[in-house]
């Protein structure tokens, strides 16, 4: 039984060594706020359902925007700039843009570590391409998977990827070797061998899928091929009804218009229809397998009876994606082993139901993830929750939960404090005290929430947009010019956050690593 003491202003965890919850950390990677079948998709995603539709669902919880930002946020309950990732993984060669999560912050498995927890990562690190700043260097006692930046399914990979069994390289994993179902496979087998620890374990379980490059197995595409023939706006309209029939979003609620680039769909050939169809057969394809896997991890955590003892949290660190590449071989099939492509914008648009805009920008769109807590031990009963939370907010949260104390000092080093709130009262059926404020940068895009009012101005035009969520969420009439007092006060609150947090002017910083501007960075 959790007893809950005021401590320091907040609510304190207090149990004993055996109750202890066993954490389990799944993050998605550029998956769109309405892909799972329990926020309104046709994607089947059973496994993530059954968690979503016996634990806790979140309909206001943002991420950073962007891979790097969130993981580094994520696994450090700081803003991005604080964490040294400004931007991605370069070294921009200014304070806060450095590419490598700095010293003077500790990982979720850092501070667990040194609270009696056991350690594991199977996955996409993509926080640190030095070898100094790997998993096993941040606190994880076990590591499988991709210290850069991911990006891979069949093997051989696509560029410079590396795959790692805790600091070795595997130099080939076998010609059937799918990267989804390994990153899965090892995340069940670290919890077996951690559960028969005495210790509680944590698990961070950091999923490539459903990044491009678009690869599946054929027998997981051909389940969806046709489904997308319906048409871009058909099978968003049909997510946008779902989602309202399951209480993701009420009755009354809006849907953004269809983005300015999405094409007609009766104006496609054939053969442009059945490429788009193609595109996102795969996409889904990803999603399932991922599912298919986390099922799996499931099961092995209730055979070995940890089920109900173990928080599992799932979230994705961006919105859909518009990015549009094509490399390697064009006549390979898309989908196969070397092929590379993208499911293209109109697709993110639709995963992104019903929001505006994509991964990247700090629009709806870009920033709102599916947040699922599964934790039988606390949460009896299934519930949708609409108060806002923060990525910053789940290391603060994971602490709470497994009576863990976070480190001033950590290896001779002073460390930063925590900027995230816990969720804790969510868990619990109670109302938040809320942040006074939630902000963002990434690449010059800039934004803030306060209450319900919202600002977004975007690199490198920089057009004013306010927005008010409660009778407007999704971001469709800008007020920015009828209300020049409340936007300059949202300005003047994210100039003040950003100044103490760290963020730089996005041309100053290209100015100081030139090659930065020319960079085409896909992860």
């Amino acid at each position: 039984m959790l007893v809950f003491l005021a401590c320091m202003g907040c609510a304190k965890t207090q149990t004993t060594q055996q109750e202890r919850p066993n954490v389990i950390l799944i993050l998605a990677d550029d998956m769109g706020y309405s892909d799972l079948g329990s926020y309104g998709s046709e994607i089947k995603t059973p496994a993530l359902d059954q968690l979503a539709n016996n634990g806790l669902r979140m309909t206001q919880f943002y991420n950073a925007s962007r891979c790097c930002p969130t993981r580094a946020s994520l696994l450090t309950g700081l803003y991005p700039h604080q964490a040294n990732m400004g931007f991605m993984q370069e070294d921009c060669k200014v304070p806060g843009y450095g590419g490598v999560i700095t010293n003077s912050a500790v990982t979720i498995a850092q501070a667990l570590k040194t609270n009696g927890y056991n350690t594991a990562m199977s996955g996409k690190w993509h926080v640190g391409n030095d070898e100094a700043y790997w998993p096993t260097q941040k606190g994880f006692d076990k590591f499988y998977g991709f210290p850069h930046h991911g990006g891979a399914y069949f093997f051989p990979f696509p560029g410079d990827q590396v795959l790692m069994y805790g600091d070795s390289v595997i130099e080939n994993p076998g010609s059937d070797y799918y990267s989804t179902e390994a990153i899965n496979e090892f995340g069940a087998e670290f919890v077996t061998d951690l559960a028969k620890e005495e210790e509680p374990f944590f698990l961070y379980l950091a999923h490539v899928a459903p990044h491009f490059p678009l690869q599946a197995r054929d027998e997981d595409i051909a389940k969806y091929r046709g489904t997308y023939k319906k048409g871009f706006e058909a099978v968003r309209q049909a997510r946008f009804e779902k989602m309202k029939a399951q209480g993701i979003i009420p009755e009354d609620y809006p849907i953004s218009q269809p983005d300015e680039k999405v094409p007609d769909w009766d104006e496609l050939s054939e053969e442009e229809k059945d490429d788009y169809d193609l595109r996102m057969s795969i996409y889904a394809a990803q999603i399932e397998t991922m599912d298919r896997g986390i099922g799996d991890l499931v099961k092995q955590l209730e055979t070995i009876g940890e089920l109900d003892n173990t928080v599992i949290i799932f979230l994705s660190d961006n919105g859909g994606t518009r990015e549009d590449y094509s490399w390697g071989d064009s006549t390979i099939q898309l989908g196969k082993q070397g092929s590379f492509g993208c499911y293209k914008l109109p697709w993110a648009n639709v995963s992104n139901t019903p929001y505006r805009m994509f991964k990247h920008w700090g629009n709806e769109g870009g920033i709102r993830t599916p947040f699922i807590v599964h934790y039988p031990n606390l949460i009896k009963e299934p519930r949708i929750d609409n108060q806002p939370a923060h990525i910053i907010d789940v290391m603060t949260t994971i602490l709470e939960l497994t009576a863990s104390k976070y480190p001033t000092t950590y290896n001779g080093n002073q460390i930063q404090a925590l900027e995230g709130k816990s969720l804790l009262p969510i868990f619990s059926k109670k109302t938040r005290d809320a942040h006074e404020g939630l902000f963002w940068e990434h690449e010059g895009n800039k934004a803030a929430r306060i209450g319900d009012w919202k600002w977004v101005s975007a690199y490198p035009a920089y057009v004013e947009e306010l927005y008010d969520l409660s009778t407007d969420p999704t971001e469709s009439k800008n007020l920015a010019e009828a209300n020049p007092h409340q936007l300059a006060e949202m300005k003047t609150k994210w100039k003040l956050w950003a100044d103490r947090v760290g963020v730089l002017p996005w041309d100053s910083v290209l100015r100081a690593e030139p090659k930065q501007a020319r960079l085409q960075i896909y992860y």
